[in-house]
């Protein structure tokens, strides 16, 4: 992952937005604490969501290694589960990092 978009982790009951994103509007800003929030309450550990160089979108989970809670299947399950549900969200997540902060030229069609 190249940029962390937001995040939550169900150790320390804390959820991170990064500030170079505040433009993205408050409803789906709200939507993504919504989203990460929930993740580390059903799985436990750490839920991040940022973006890679090419500015696809990541979801990554993880743990620390005395959890004897956190089931990675259940988490890996649930990442598939939050991707198909959520594609046109990342889609559109996607496209806002490609524009606004990579400066693609984007054809429209």
């Amino acid at each position: 992952m190249d940029t962390v978009l937001c995040g939550a982790n169900a150790y320390e009951m804390k959820y991170y937005f990064n500030e170079q994103f505040q433009s993205i509007p408050e409803s789906i800003q709200k939507e993504l604490h919504v989203l990460c929030v929930l993740f580390t309450e059903e799985v436990g550990g750490v839920f991040t969501i940022g973006f890679e160089e090419d500015g696809s979108v990541v979801l990554e989970t993880n743990a620390d290694d005395d959890d004897i809670y956190y089931d990675e299947v259940s988490s890996g399950l649930m990442i598939a589960q939050v991707r198909k549900h959520r594609r046109e969200l990342f889609e559109a997540l996607s496209l806002y990092y490609r524009v606004f902060v990579l400066k693609e030229e984007i054809p429209m069609s």
